[in-house]
């Protein structure tokens, strides 16, 4: 039996305590042992950690009041949340991640869009996690203790955490759930003791400073597109966890009500925190993490340090293990784990890199802004393919680029592997996007087009999907309508496409045009 056919059989370890030997191959249904409620329990508790909550930051940092921060804030996430859920139910269907089966879509080889993207916003996130916990760290224990907090300390915090959250991401997927299933209480507590603790000093004022483009609905709208890119940027990684979900089992609505609703309740609760605490902060403050030190008595600066140890290793580890999960289907050679150290190792000199040449807010907005761009018409095309195929999918067909050796062909090659009709809409929509864009460390052309007012997510989303909407319609066979298949019949295709793809290597040289008829599935334009 070859190493991709051993992908059809046998089971694999997924429990606490071991490490994951499932990659982005197929999980059968037997051992799609998750559950709604633990995808709620781990979109929820990822955002609990210095990571996400400092973004809750760049609301006052641009100019607004609680009420302005909390209100922008609130719709963001509550637009955020909903484009999110209803991907959580491609890879209850596909049974793999979200970039692999994104390739339904745009083709097995066209996925590598998807990779591509979770790959940016792994290393960017990671890096956020990562510098921010280090830094509540270090200079947690140095008001406690009275520690050292020079740039060696910072380097030290970085390193702890860089290798703590590595281990989480490489033991895999049962691993990350049953962390943030003990950080929701556990944080949760903190963060509340911290409200507390701080309610002197709450102000619904705001900071006085100016507002960041001038007036109020465009900051407004700024602050509000930034808090919705949150629930948006885990769109590549949503499938790590709803692979493991049955969708026989567990209904559409269970699976899209636990991701968006555990996705927005998190987001809100880290968000508004930050806020909270920011409302605090003397006027000229521009570090959240180092206002937060300064404004709390000496005692809560050890849940401080508790915050930045616990939740960065599950906030590093998601990011980290969904991409190095990615990675190694990119590169069969490159396994699960080793990928995953290297995604860790790019994600760490990020932060060495960031964290002395550039600042925090600025980085933070500008990476969020560029971020959701990308992504918005990404996740808007999977979720309108996913509508066109009613949920289904011929699974095994979307392995094969991921198989050692590869295999050509399949009822998702479309054209070369890449789907014409998404492709053709996702540029343009992010090129455009990009146009409108307005963020302090990029502008562009068309960014006062409305009176300031940020139109690049927008664009970007409405765009990507009118045109792959039109396309499909245009360009026949872009969407591929299985009828009913079983794990048996699905995993026949994958045999008798494998049968076909010797034949086809073993024949003289043809174009690819009828090398790609002679293994194409079949299409049915909707």
């Amino acid at each position: 039996m070859t190493a991709s056919e051993d992908q059809l059989h046998g089971t694999a370890v997924d429990e606490i305590g071991r490490i994951e030997t499932r990659g982005v191959d197929y999980i059968p249904e037997v051992e799609r042992h998750s559950t709604p409620r633990e995808l709620g329990y781990v979109f929820f508790g990822t955002q609990l950690c210095f990571g996400i909550i400092v973004l809750g930051y760049l609301p006052i940092a641009f100019g607004l009041s609680w009420w302005g921060a909390v209100t922008s804030t609130l719709v963001g996430l509550a637009i955020g949340s909903a484009m999110f859920a209803p991907l959580a139910l491609l890879s209850t269907r596909t049974g793999t991640n979200s970039a692999v089966s994104s390739g339904a879509h745009f083709g097995v080889v066209g996925r590598l869009v998807g990779s591509l993207v979770g790959i940016f916003t792994a290393i960017g996130f990671y890096a956020l996690t990562v510098w921010t916990g280090g830094q509540a760290l270090v200079e947690g224990l140095n008001k406690v203790f009275g520690t050292p907090a020079g740039r060696p300390q910072l380097i030290a915090g970085y390193a702890l955490l860089a290798a703590a959250t590595l281990v989480v991401a490489v033991y895999g997927h049962a691993n990350v759930v049953a962390a943030n299933r003990f950080l929701i209480p556990s944080m949760g507590v903190l963060l509340l003791i911290g409200v507390i603790v701080l309610a002197p000093d709450f102000t619904t004022q705001g900071t006085g400073a100016e507002l960041l483009l001038g007036g109020y609905a465009p900051t407004w709208i700024l602050s509000a597109i930034t808090a919705a890119s949150l629930p948006i940027s885990y769109a590549p990684y949503v499938g790590d966890y709803t692979r493991y979900i049955s969708g026989n089992r567990w209904t559409q609505r269970q699976v899209m009500l636990a991701g968006g609703l555990g996705m927005f309740g998190g987001c809100a609760v880290a968000l508004t925190f930050a806020i909270y605490v920011a409302t605090t902060f003397p006027a000229d403050t521009t570090d959240w993490v180092a206002g937060l030190v300064a404004a709390s008595p000496t005692w809560y600066a050890i849940p401080i340090v508790l915050v930045a140890l616990a939740g960065s290793f599950a906030q590093g580890g998601l990011c980290v293990y969904g991409t190095g999960l990615d990675t190694s289907s990119i590169i069969p050679s490159l396994k699960r784990v080793p990928a995953t150290l290297v995604i860790g190792a790019l994600g760490t000199i990020a932060v060495f890199v960031g964290t002395f040449v550039s600042s925090l807010v600025s980085a933070a907005a500008a990476f969020l802004i560029l971020l959701i761009v990308v992504t918005a018409p990404w996740l808007v095309i999977n979720v309108i393919g996913y509508c066109l195929t009613r949920g289904r999918y011929y699974a095994q067909d979307l392995q094969v680029f991921n198989m050692h050796p590869r295999v050509h062909g399949g009822a998702y090659w479309f054209k070369g592997g890449w789907n014409v009709a998404a492709m053709a809409a996702w540029l343009p929509a992010v090129v455009i996007g990009l146009l409108f864009v307005n963020t302090t460390l990029y502008v562009g052309p068309w960014a006062n087009a409305v009176g300031g007012v940020d139109l690049s997510f927008i664009s970007s989303a409405v765009i990507g999907g009118v045109i792959y909407l039109v396309l499909v319609r245009l360009l026949p066979g872009s969407i591929v309508v299985p009828t009913e298949v079983s794990e048996a019949t699905d995993g026949e295709r994958i045999r008798e496409l494998m049968a076909t793809q010797r034949t086809v290597s073993n024949r003289p040289r043809v174009s690819d045009d009828a090398a790609d008829q002679a293994v194409a599935g079949d299409s049915v334009t909707p």
